[in-house]
């Protein structure tokens, strides 16, 4: 389930600084955030009552949770959610829109769900959402200053007409940036006497071994040479080894040439790649699972009681497959494989924006007053100051994390550490006391660099050191060219079309990936026919409508 692999990705980011800091260039106090919901900051006995759909991560309980309390407290207003689970978020609130029975906001989790471009400004110009901007300028004196202090991430959120209709979330994570990392049991490495593989061939020769030799030392023919599953955050192992022939975003599968906007899926490399993922496939060094499984599965493969069993995993992080908490065994055994060369040389990573969004986590419906709205945006803006934006990610202060002791070492190099993560205890139940990624707003670097940091990288509190090494081994392997399909904007007029070319391409790509993978289609045979599918699905059309697009980004 998506829920297992997001409370996974959000204990990584409770352990480490991923999910918050306190610094950079936020500077403004938090009590400038500070005051009542009531319109123009009056004194209310009474909480300005607010109905708001969000989604609930494992771990935590909304209504209850703790951070909830101290802002209604904080800003006297009165949360009534609409909760729902990561698994059909996305349709839920599609739905609720669709109804018209929707909420006076909507507060999402960016890596679960959230409202694209296209969803922003559809909805915005139909008067659903609400623009932002008057409200901004009046009230949130925290939202204004960043916007001012990063340029970059107003951009992203100021649509065509110049409205803001909502706030996506901008936390600069190195790490998340190259999403599409593979993990490997060094221990069985050594026990084989093997080198860490630098190419395809010697990659499979690694699986190879992993599948024949016993590395696990059972006598038993239990090992998994390769496995992942079928969410976000670099999980799906195609993009790691397709990599090695053409590039891979994990996303579209675009890539940009000169300027122009091209499908990586038509091209022979990609036709290459595939023919090798399938005979890895065909030689069974890739666990089936891999293209159908849920995180739930794929931990239960990398934790699998009865002995060790996963040789390499994909993942962002390696949470996501071993357990990292204190106690754990597995954990420091796997260590990341830089991006393999293929045999024309290409060596690339997936490459992206990182945690920074540029669609929409928060807006304000129509549904919603005056005194609604200026509660809501006032509430908001306390989490664009770093106490803030580290209570709702992270949890409170006194709980969650504390002021740095004299010789803690931030993460940044040089950087004066500002926060420090109270850690968990063994057994320790959840703490309820943060909003996790649904409190993801404002996370510059320099923010984010001030965390404490372990030096020990397998310890709990090194554990974003750790990625961070990671992320080192695949930086400086994008294209030099990327086509940011995060940072267009789409004209209205052709939206609708867009997303639906978007969403059937998408899916024709995948399912006949899968299909080529494991033999339902051939690539000798049927090569050609996949080609002419994704014509007469329009793909020249999708890609002229992202060319407009680009070319006025580019102006």
């Amino acid at each position: 389930m998506k829920k297992i692999l997001l409370s996974m990705f959000m204990l990584v980011l409770a352990i480490t600084l991923v999910l918050s800091g306190c610094s950079g260039k936020n500077t403004e106090s938090s009590n400038s955030a500070q005051g009542n919901g009531s319109p123009g900051g009056a004194e209310s006995s009474k909480p300005v009552e607010i109905s708001v759909f969000a989604v609930q991560e494992s771990g935590i309980d909304i209504p209850t949770n703790k951070f909830t309390k101290y802002m209604e407290e904080k800003f006297n207003i009165k949360f009534n959610w609409q909760i729902n689970p990561s698994d059909g978020a996305k349709e839920k609130r599609q739905i609720s829109l669709a109804s018209g029975d929707y909420p006076e906001a909507y507060l999402l989790t960016h890596y679960i769900d959230e409202f694209s471009q296209a969803d922003v400004l559809k909805y915005g110009q139909q008067g659903v959402f609400i623009p932002l901007n008057d409200l901004i300028d009046k009230y949130a004196p925290n939202i204004k200053k960043a916007m001012e202090e990063t340029p970059e991430m107003k951009a992203l959120y100021t649509a065509p007409d110049g409205n803001i209709y909502g706030l996506g979330a901008y936390t600069e994570c190195f790490h998340c940036s190259y999403p599409n990392k593979l993990w490997v049991n060094t221990e069985w490495l050594k026990k084989l006497n093997l080198e860490e593989p630098k190419t395809t061939e010697e990659f499979k020769a690694m699986l190879q071994a992993f599948k024949t030799q016993d590395p696990n030392g059972n006598g038993k023919a239990d090992e998994v040479p390769l496995s992942g599953s079928i969410e976000d955050f670099g999980v799906r192992i195609v993009p790691y080894l397709m990599n090695a022939f053409v590039y891979d975003d994990d996303r579209n599968y675009l890539n940009l040439e000169n300027g122009k906007v091209v499908s990586a899926a038509i091209k022979p490399e990609w036709r290459e790649g595939l023919a090798y993922i399938k005979s890895l496939y065909d030689e069974g060094l890739i666990d089936p699972g891999a293209f159908t499984q849920n995180a739930e599965a794929y931990k239960k493969i990398g934790e699998n009681a009865d002995a060790e069993i996963l040789g390499a995993g994909a993942g962002m992080h390696p949470a996501i497959f071993v357990n990292i908490d204190p106690g754990n065994t597995r954990s420091a055994h796997y260590n990341p494989l830089a991006p393999l060369t293929g045999p024309n040389g290409v060596s690339y990573a997936t490459h992206d924006n990182g945690g920074v969004t540029s669609g929409a986590k928060f807006v304000i419906t129509n549904k919603a007053s005056e005194e609604v709205q200026i509660a809501l945006i006032k509430a908001i803006d306390y989490l664009y100051t770093p106490e803030g934006q580290t209570n709702a990610a992270s949890g409170l202060k006194g709980i969650d994390w504390t002021d740095p002791e004299p010789g803690d070492k931030a993460l940044g190099e040089g950087v004066t550490p500002m926060v420090k993560q109270i850690p968990m205890k063994e057994g320790e139940a959840p703490r309820n006391a943060g909003w996790s990624g649904m409190g993801h707003f404002y996370m510059p670097k320099e923010y984010r660099d001030t965390w404490v940091q372990g030096e020990d990288i397998y310890a709990s509190d090194g554990y974003e050191r750790r990625l961070y090494n990671a992320s080192l081994l695949y930086q400086g392997h994008e294209p030099k060219e990327i086509f940011p399909i995060w940072a267009i904007w789409i004209d209205p007029s052709v939206i609708d079309e867009a997303s639906m070319l978007q969403t059937n391409l998408k899916n024709y790509i995948e399912q006949s990936q899968l299909q080529f993978i494991t033999g339902n289609k051939d690539l000798d045979k049927d090569w050609d026919a996949y080609v002419k599918g994704l014509k007469d699905l329009k793909l020249d059309r999708y890609l002229e409508i992202l060319q407009k697009a680009y070319d006025q980004l580019a102006k």
